[in-house]
């Protein structure tokens, strides 16, 4: 399969709609605009797409930018498939934790419907967590810490396939995270 290059209209019209949709939230624990975080999950997929071959680049850059409308936002799968199509908002929903669920079946039920999807689906939870791997608010405790380090590694043995360099890369998070349990 050929590369698909991503388009920059697209990406200018995901990062409109999640900037509006995501408008007066934070990073948790900071003064950060959450659309912030949105970036930092694009650039590490278009970073991967860039030593990758053969991913449909406009699904995993705008599945990247929309990937908490659903889950975080009154925003509904209708309104994501209406603006992006049925491709994108498919992946959105699989990206979205289902909150009916009792919250420790949350990630492995999204795991589960994120490996039915197209493999750039996968891009997107492995890039998400890179980006969230980073020092923990302080408020946390080492067990939440060991949690979240651990709920890393299950998001990296369930999606390793789906890029390369975006597990490897989880994978040196990953261990690296070790140093704030000291």
């Amino acid at each position: 399969m050929a590369n698909t290059p991503w388009s920059q209209n697209q990406y200018i019209k995901a990062y409109q709609f999640a900037a509006l949709a995501h408008r007066g939230q934070f990073v948790p624990g900071t003064d950060i605009a959450y659309i912030m975080h949105l970036s930092f999950v694009s650039m590490e997929v278009i970073a991967a797409l860039r030593t990758e071959q053969g991913h449909d680049e406009d699904l995993a850059v705008q599945c990247a930018l929309l990937h908490d409308v659903i889950e975080d936002t009154e925003t509904t799968y209708q309104q994501i498939s209406a603006e992006f199509g049925m491709t994108v908002a498919e992946g959105v929903l699989s990206l979205s934790k289902n909150k009916t669920l009792n919250k420790s079946l949350q990630m492995a039920d999204s795991l589960q419907r994120i490996k039915q999807q197209p493999h750039e689906i996968g891009m997107v939870k492995l890039a998400d967590r890179v980006t969230n791997l980073q020092r923990p608010p302080s408020a946390w405790t080492k067990e939440k810490m060991a949690r979240y380090q651990a709920e890393a590694l299950e998001i990296y043995n369930a999606l390793y396939e789906a890029s390369p360099s975006l597990s490897l890369r989880l994978h040196k998070k990953i261990v690296a995270y070790n140093v704030y349990f000291d």
